[in-house]
């Protein structure tokens, strides 16, 4: 009975959040189509989610294509003795996947805890009840500007993320293996689609959604002091990480299912 008591408490939480996030963007998605949003604190938001996160977006998609187009050439090395199909295999597996994906892993980690930590301060400190008496909507003007500004900056990072790990798989393929560049671009240019670069962008965009809805709900619904903004922070970026993976399974089976990719 105790634990057939935990399981039903556990799948009434899940189900109490899962109608909390729903709530959320209706009331995030009503405020945009009725206001809009502020355009200077759209701004900020798109420097703070895009700008300071793109260094570290790059960092990171550098080296995953150095690595990739390494362990690739290696293992193409053992099969046909040559490393073939590198830039095909490379710029595929960048642009529709992990491009969107370690893009969206390194904003979820920065950004989202960000988010999380800022909103769940303002909530323990009672400054989002302030905002409210003094006629703000703190959806309107908080939530809003984060949630547009991360469903523009993730596929844009994203973007920077494809072209910048196939540099870096450029660089190790023409110095490691001795790859003529022309041979390493035709290979991509030659295997790549339009849909399959539209395959990359869509899943990020819903990833962006994943990040600031995560980060956003935690935050709003923070409560303990400041042992609770810690908890809130870590449980955004753990459940954002979590969803994001989970996620890019099912949109992938469902783009490829419209032909996309």
């Amino acid at each position: 009975m105790g634990a057939l008591r935990f399981l039903g408490r556990k799948t009434m939480d899940f189900a109490e959040a899962l109608g909390a996030v729903a709530i959320l963007w209706q009331k995030m998605i009503s405020a945009f189509l009725r206001t809009g949003t502020n355009a200077k604190l759209l701004i900020d938001q798109m420097n703070e989610i895009g700008v300071r996160s793109f260094p570290v977006v790059c960092l990171t998609s550098l080296f995953t294509g150095m690595v990739l187009c390494l362990q690739t050439g290696l293992a193409f090395m053992k099969v046909f003795n040559e490393p073939v199909y590198i830039g095909t295999a490379v710029g595929l597996s960048l642009v529709k996947e992990l491009g969107p994906v370690l893009a969206s892993l390194v904003v979820a980690g920065r950004v989202g805890a960000a988010i999380a930590a800022e909103l769940g301060t303002m909530a323990v400190t009672e400054q989002l009840d302030a905002l409210s008496t003094l006629g703000t909507s703190p959806i309107r003007y908080l939530g809003v500007p984060r949630f547009v500004a991360c469903l523009i900056m993730v596929p844009l990072l994203t973007v920077f993320a494809d072209f910048i790990g196939t540099m870096g798989g450029y660089v190790v393929a023409v110095m490691r293996f001795n790859i003529p560049p022309s041979v390493f671009w035709d290979d991509i240019l030659s295997s790549m689609k339009i849909r399959d670069v539209l395959h990359g962008l869509i899943k990020s965009f819903f990833f962006g959604g994943i990040i600031v809805t995560s980060a956003c709900y935690k935050g709003f619904n923070c409560s303990g002091g400041a042992e609770g903004v810690g908890r809130a922070t870590t449980s955004a970026v753990v459940i954002a990480m979590v969803m994001i993976l989970v996620c890019d399974y099912f949109l992938t089976s469902l783009l490829v299912s419209f032909g996309i990719g």
